[in-house]
């Protein structure tokens, strides 16, 4: 069910810490921590404590988070010290979703190249 933990859900069980990370940030509302395959120098993964497959589910059910995830770029950017960054959400498994859980990926530390692939 939307919103709640999913017992086959990588990023859930880094919420619930069962599966340790490398967190960066915690609010209320989020986990931030850096992704293990990283795709720049700073590559961090921002990720609502609720469960909700994608970007869209979670924009459609709770628009607040979904804006508390967008508040943590800014911080998490500031916290690494990043002029410039990117702001990623993957959404279904053709746009590079791998991990069925909502989550905002930060890239930066080096030249972004456009379009992203």
């Amino acid at each position: 069910m939307a919103g709640e933990p999913q017992d086959d859900c990588l990023f859930c069980k880094i919420v619930a810490g069962q599966i340790p990370a490398t967190v960066v940030r915690e609010t209320e509302t989020t986990v931030a921590f850096r992704d293990i395959n990283p795709q720049a120098p700073t590559h961090v993964l921002i990720i609502p404590k609720v469960h909700y497959r994608d970007a869209a589910s979670l924009g459609a059910a709770e628009p607040g988070i979904a804006a508390d995830i967008l508040r943590e770029t800014g911080e998490v950017a500031a916290e690494e010290k990043l002029e410039s960054y990117r702001v990623v959400f993957n959404t279904g498994s053709g746009a590079g979703q791998t991990v069925f859980h909502a989550h905002a990926h930060v890239l930066g530390g080096r030249g972004l190249e456009w379009p992203p692939g």
